[in-house]
């Protein structure tokens, strides 16, 4: 499948899954912008990396997905958008009763209301391009529910929800609208809290992963970025055209259960 000539943006992609997702949408042939709050060298430095290693062009834009207008302001900055993948995303955990406002403020606004933002900028260039694709990284708490993750779950359950209602809002256009719903994944922030967990439970790695970390996720395995980041050029492919308004879950069993 060749990308070739369209522009992705990804939003909170400069570490983790929206990075993933990016060096595999850039290995496709896509042009791919890279977004976070930060702008640092090393950001841009990432956008390099990608550019020399797959000939595509690759840019870093800074944007803070807590506030609309930015949201807005990077879609109409980049000028184009063929694929448009809602990434950002936070976490804080506890119980609902002594949830901080701000937290719940902020996870709504980056998870949830980022989504919305982007993608009532982006469907317009969609439109006048004849093409296009939005892809949204919910989770396998977009579909079920934990304790203590109030705000994350009620984002991500919207988060597929608009999914559905965009998706209608265009069935009978080339765009098509899907939520990848991930169970846990192996990413560095994941990955460099083993080692602490190993110590807290005083387990070896294996064990850890599998009774601890891994503890609803049936497959005893972590999903990849590159899985996630294969499964997301799959819906961007001419195989996918008719997949709209669903979700697929990259969850080793999760939700299955």
């Amino acid at each position: 499948m060749s990308l070739s000539g369209k522009t992705a943006i990804i939003t909170g992609s400069n570490s983790g899954i929206g990075l993933g997702i990016a060096r595999e949408l850039a290995k496709a042939g896509a042009d791919v912008v890279l977004n976070s709050f930060t702008d640092r060298d090393e950001d841009h430095a990432l956008a390099a990396e990608i550019s020399d290693q797959t000939g595509t062009n690759a840019r870093y834009v800074k944007a803070d997905m807590s506030k609309g207008d930015e949201c807005r302001a990077l879609i109409e900055t980049v000028g184009v958008c063929d694929i448009l993948v809602n990434n950002a995303g936070i976490q804080h955990v506890a119980p609902i009763d002594q949830f901080p406002v701000d937290k719940w403020d902020a996870i709504i606004a980056i998870n949830m209301n980022s989504a919305f933002h982007t993608t009532a900028a982006a469907l317009p260039m969609m439109r006048k391009a004849g093409w296009g694709r939005v892809v949204n990284i919910a989770s396998a708490h977009g579909l079920t529910a934990s304790p203590y993750k109030a705000a994350y779950i009620a984002a991500k359950h919207g988060v597929v929800g608009m999914t559905k209602s965009v998706a209608l809002e265009t069935a009978q256009e080339p765009i098509t609208c899907n939520a990848i719903c991930p169970g846990y994944v192996l990413t560095p922030l994941v990955e460099a809290q083993i080692p602490n967990t190993m110590k807290e439970y005083d387990m070896s790695r294996d064990d850890v992963i599998k009774n601890v970390m891994l503890e609803r996720q049936p497959s005893k395995e972590f999903a990849t970025v590159e899985q996630l980041g294969g499964t997301t050029v799959f819906l961007c492919s001419d195989a996918a055209a008719q997949i709209t308004g669903t979700t697929i879950s990259v969850d080793g069993g999760w939700t299955a259960l």
